[in-house]
């Protein structure tokens, strides 16, 4: 399989995948600002909670390399308001917070400007490398879960394009591939944005891993007619103290699903996706605009005045979830509460 990543650094710029035009185009967006960054996170160019949490932490290494600040506190102020601007890009994956506490918190530590400047731009780019690695890892464990000949459903696009590279539910899958297992996968086209007809279809069929394309409320009755071995998705944030799942709209209704039908439903995340710090009621859900249900490749498909309500997150109790999959193993719901501490939890 070809590597393919989401983000790289590039002499002193970023680049990215621009994921809005897939599959007709692959485009590369340069760039240069954190300003720039927090437009791509927000319109989503660049999207999936791995992926989004690295994006911000280079955003604030684009301040950094940038920054002409001669006193430790003026860069640290600008480092602050570089931060800010990325926070308030989208409000429900994890990693983002994450991400920025980690850079800032290795900007703090830092005593001068170039120290500040080098060490923040070194962090991010481990952070970069440590995610496809933890990917990996991940893919691996869950692999233990997939039999030869499995047929696997996901949702949205959880995959290197979700992430810097490799993906987390798509590595579960990438990874049984690699370990000479022959799987299916159906990929839920994921409205209103279609990240599963437009992204994990066109990263399937690029690594040459079979997949058909349903469209979302086709899977039930794919599940009542006994072709799902079980449910693969991703997550942009899991509740530790009570092991609820935030992920792509949609997700709940293959969750209950997959549970009537007694498939399993395992969710594929890192360590950064789980939030150790909040409870469920204080979780921020994202509305978008309603110009992403009206409209279908700038075709509009509602009547003039309809009212829209266009939620991009839903939650899947832990009742639900047969395991969550990480780099440090799999999980059930409610071993969590326990198992680290702070945001993202990677440390403890």
């Amino acid at each position: 399989m070809r590597e393919l990543r989401s983000i790289w650094w590039s002499k002193g710029s970023v680049v990215i995948i621009d994921q809005r035009l897939l599959p007709r185009k692959l485009k590369y967006l340069r760039i240069r600002t954190a300003r720039e960054m927090a437009r791509a996170i927000k319109d989503m160019a660049i999207r999936g909670a791995p992926a989004i949490g690295v994006a911000a932490a280079m955003g604030l290494a684009l301040t950094a390399y940038r920054c002409r600040a001669r006193s430790r506190e003026a860069f640290l102020e600008r480092l602050k308001r570089s931060a800010e601007i990325l926070r308030a890009t989208r409000p429900t994956a994890v990693n983002l917070f994450w991400a920025i506490e980690r850079v800032m918190g290795v900007a703090e530590r830092s005593e001068t400007v170039e120290e500040i400047r080098r060490n923040v731009v070194n962090e991010a780019l481990r952070m970069a490398e440590e995610d496809v690695e933890t990917n990996k890892e991940l893919g691996r464990n869950g692999a233990k879960l997939i039999k030869d000949g499995d047929r696997i459903l996901t949702h949205c696009n959880a995959g290197a394009l979700a992430t810097v590279g490799y993906g987390t539910a798509l590595g579960v899958i990438r990874a049984a591939v690699e370990q000479g297992k022959d799987v299916m996968v159906y990929a839920c086209e994921t409205r209103p944005r279609l990240q599963g007809a437009r992204l994990t279809v066109w990263e399937l069929m690029r690594d040459g891993i079979k997949v058909k394309l349903i469209t979302d409320n086709m899977a039930a009755f794919l599940m009542q007619r006994g072709e799902v071995d079980e449910v693969i998705v991703g997550a942009d944030r899991i509740i530790a103290k009570t092991g609820h799942v935030i992920n792509k709209i949609g997700t709940l209704s293959h969750a209950i699903a997959a549970k009537f039908y007694n498939i399993p439903f395992y969710v594929a995340a890192p360590f950064s996706s789980i939030d150790f710090e909040h409870s469920l009621n204080e979780v921020v859900i994202e509305e978008r605009d309603p110009r992403e249900v009206l409209y279908i490749g700038g075709e509009r498909i509602a009547p003039r005045g309809a009212g829209v309500w266009n939620p991009a997150f839903d939650i899947t109790p832990p009742e639900l979830v047969s395991g969550i999959i990480t780099e440090r193993g799999v999980y059930r719901p409610e071993e969590l509460r326990g198992l680290g501490s702070g945001v993202g939890g990677r440390g403890g």
